[in-house]
């Protein structure tokens, strides 16, 4: 094939604006035209086979009304608000009135109990919450526990500690103007979960939208084209759910399936045929564990790019996915606080099997020894990237800090390199293969992998 990688990555530039709200480009945007207000945003179903799907300009109407509603509450500029909630066009809609006033958006798992919310609630100062019925016991737990939690907006359900999504909403115009924020303003507090104690909040700016666009476009095979829909396995409340691929799916004005529940393959199989889903991102173990079970129905899909996070696929994952999909995976790799900075995209630069791929454009990574060196071909040493990329502008995907932790923050940096505890080599062609975590055995998989939709896999 024609390998286009050298000339991709020396000719990329960044246009990052010195204002930028993530709300305004995914969302209001599209709806501010009438024509491209009407086109399809999410198709939602849960697992008792239930479906909605909504436009733009629906969702707009709805973040609307909530932003005016937080506004009222006093909620704006700098302001944290936790959203627990499952993969629904309300949570899109939650997450678009959040940023667009303003305040932080804290997503919260559904993975964590009662403790952990509050131990994060309490951590970044939530001052509200919006919260839907499966998620509802640990967040109402914590109200009691967390006196700074003033507000919970409750979606599907009526509980007396709570406001009724729909009572505020029925009260507020739709009308809203964006709040005007930097691209580097903070947008999200994540708490990725790991294997520390301590919590660590990485915050990250408004621009990291714009900084995980090239890895994203490069591993969706050139995304978007004409008719693509997207779908993620993880689950929208980590970084690769929501920056791997809600945001910059509603960023290209494409249509997202959402599934919402307990999903067993073979229903997920057949979702993805009757959405026509071209896209997907998911966990490479997912896509390890569809290979080794029988799925006839494999062949009906329009499945036209998998991206994988996770373990790197191996040369018999690669094989399958050619003989049985007819397309290669392109593996990813980040953190949350710098995420999709290496990766594969097969139909711009040759695959490699196995190995963790190159930087993408726009993203100055490289391994480091112990003396902050760059190692020599084919030596071991810790994955760094840098403030900047190879032209000088900075690289608007790093995290800002961590969460009142300026000293943790610092401790990851090394002159301009942030060291993500990773170690890997890289061969003669610039491909990164990765290494075990040389300060923690236990950690034998990137750090990119926080969770996904439960699917019987």
């Amino acid at each position: 094939m024609n390998d286009q990688y050298p000339e991709l990555y020396s000719s990329f530039r960044w246009l990052v604006p010195s204002q930028f709200n993530i709300a305004q480009y995914c969302l209001l945007r599209w709806a501010s035209n009438s024509l491209e207000g009407r086109r399809p945003a999410v198709f939602a179903e849960n697992e008792f086979g239930e479906t909605t799907a909504h436009s733009y300009g629906q969702l707009a109407e709805t973040t609307g009304k909530l932003a005016n509603g937080l506004l009222k509450m006093g909620l704006g500029r700098g302001d944290r608000v936790a959203v627990a909630m499952g993969q629904s066009p309300e949570y899109i809609a939650a997450c678009m009135a959040i940023l667009a006033v303003g305040a932080i958006v804290v997503p919260i798992p559904a993975v964590l109990n009662a403790k952990q919310v509050t131990a994060r609630l309490n951590h970044a100062q939530v001052r509200a919450a919006i919260v839907d019925m499966p998620h509802a016991p640990g967040v109402l737990q914590a109200y009691g526990q967390y006196p700074g939690l003033n507000q919970i907006i409750s979606f599907g359900f009526q509980h007396e500690l709570t406001l009724s999504w729909n009572s505020l909403l029925a009260r507020q115009n739709s009308d809203f103007h964006v709040a005007p924020t930097l691209s580097s303003s903070p947008a999200f507090l994540f708490y990725p979960i790991g294997l520390a104690n301590e919590l660590k909040g990485v915050v990250l700016p408004h621009s990291v939208l714009i900084g995980v666009l090239p890895g994203f476009v490069a591993s969706q095979n050139w995304f978007p084209q004409h008719k693509d829909i997207f779908w993620t396995q993880h689950y929208w409340t980590n970084a690769d759910g929501l920056l791997g691929g809600l945001l910059p799916c509603l960023y290209f004005g494409r249509p997202i399936v959402a599934l919402d529940g307990h999903f067993s393959t073979s229903q997920v199989i057949e979702c993805l045929h009757n959405y026509k889903v071209t896209n997907i991102s998911l966990p490479c173990s997912s896509l390890r564990s569809v290979m080794e079970t029988s799925h006839p129905d494999l062949d009906k899909l329009s499945v036209r790019a998998i991206m994988t996070t996770g373990e790197h696929p191996s040369s018999q994952v690669h094989n399958w996915c050619e003989s049985a999909l007819g397309l290669t995976p392109n593996h990813v790799y980040g953190q949350t606080e710098v995420p999709y900075v290496v990766g594969h995209s097969h139909i711009r630069w040759p695959a490699r099997p196995g190995s963790m791929g190159k930087p993408y454009p726009g993203h100055l990574v490289s391994v480091l020894d112990h003396d902050g060196r760059p190692c020599p071909v084919g030596t071991v040493g810790e994955i760094a990237i840098n403030r900047y990329d190879i032209h000088g502008f900075p690289d608007p995907t790093l995290f800002l800090n961590y969460w009142q932790d300026e000293a943790s923050t610092q401790q990851r940096f090394l002159r301009d390199w942030y060291l993500t505890g990773d170690h890997a080599s890289i061969d003669r062609d610039g491909y990164f293969w990765y290494a075990s975590d040389h300060s923690n055995p236990e950690n034998a998989a990137p750090a990119n992998n926080n969770g996904s939709v439960s699917l019987s896999l």
